[in-house]
């Protein structure tokens, strides 16, 4: 059910009733003329709102009037769909991410919307996922968890925050290309159940979205953090290697959030949301807001550069989907 605050609906009226008198038209000439609203998918105060609700306070400035309505459900799925069926007018956004636009689509029978009928528009933040383990388990690296783990086929087991998310399934690529190993998947509601079963010894390790938090672990050597899936290295935590490093040439995964548009939306709208974005994203205390929570600001995106990211997304993830079998409930 779509959930919208007090709050966001006395902005809305606000707005509306600000812009009554504009021509209610979707051609780029004239956009915006009209309230934008940012669906995210997902219910009010997550990290879902953590992201877009800093994004359309600076729009005020960029745009004019927006506001952010949640429609939660499905793991994003219901939110998500609801922006599909919306007019490609450019006044619907969503905020979208790796389980929406990707996993979703692929992994539900008669799914509601597919991979291909959203535009990206602007990638706000990427996140890592992180390799950690209990501080009993002798793993210093990854090639040494990866030895214990052939060592004792079964014995070992990681947490995720649930089946079909973006961790379950690097986890499970993780074990494909290291040659087959054999690891129990051990799902659970939220990530932070699972590394504190980590810390307390019930499992053996978790991937889990690198924060704030467990570095705190991993420095007062409760955990232990193995390696990140970026590309490169972390800006706020430089002494944990990637995986790339660690021996895995093919493991790359990068979490994110980012702003997308019905597909039949025009370029030139399209291109103004970006430039705007653009532009709100060069703000130190916007991206300062998002560094403290963890999370990597991105200030160079464009939506050819985000469609790429999702297209890579889709190749990496598409496969291991196939070979586990996995099928949305």
């Amino acid at each position: 059910m779509p959930s919208l605050s007090r709050r966001d609906f006395v902005n809305a009226a606000a707005f509306a009733a600000t812009v009554a008198g504009f021509p209610r038209c979707g051609n780029a000439v004239d956009y915006p003329s009209r309230p934008i609203r940012l669906v995210i998918p997902y219910a009010a105060g997550g990290p879902g709102d953590q992201i877009g609700r800093p994004w359309v306070e600076r729009m005020s400035s960029q745009l004019g009037p927006s506001f952010v309505e949640n429609i939660s459900g499905a793991g994003g799925a219901i939110g998500t769909a609801a922006v599909a069926r919306e007019k490609p007018d450019g006044y619907s956004l969503l905020l979208g991410n790796g389980s929406t636009q990707v996993i979703a689509p692929l992994t539900t029978p008669n799914p509601a919307y597919a991979v291909d009928d959203f535009r990206a528009i602007y990638r706000l933040i990427n996140s890592a996922l992180v390799f950690a383990v209990s501080p009993s388990l002798p793993a210093a690296n990854l090639q040494d968890l990866i030895a214990y783990a052939k060592a004792n086929p079964g014995k070992l087991s990681y947490g995720t925050p649930g089946i079909g998310t973006g961790n379950h399934l690097v986890g499970e690529l993780f074990k494909q290309q290291a040659g087959g190993l054999d690891i129990v998947h051990v799902p659970y509601r939220g990530s932070s159940q699972a590394t504190n079963d980590v810390v307390a010894g019930q499992i053996s390790l978790v991937v889990a979205v690198m924060s704030v938090q467990l570095q705190q672990l991993g420095r007062a050597g409760r955990i232990r953090l193995l390696a990140v899936t970026t590309e490169r290295r972390l800006s706020g935590a430089p002494d944990i290697p990637t995986a790339i490093e660690s021996g895995m040439p093919d493991l790359s995964y990068e979490g994110w959030f980012g702003l997308f548009a019905h597909k039949m939306t025009d370029d030139a709208i399209i291109d103004r949301i970006a430039q705007a974005t653009r532009a709100a994203m060069s703000d130190p205390g916007l991206q300062e807001s998002y560094r403290s929570q963890g999370m990597e600001p991105d200030s160079d995106s464009s939506p050819d550069k985000f469609q790429r990211i999702v297209d890579a997304t889709t190749a990496s993830l598409a496969p291991v989907i196939k070979t586990i079998g996995l099928k949305s409930q």
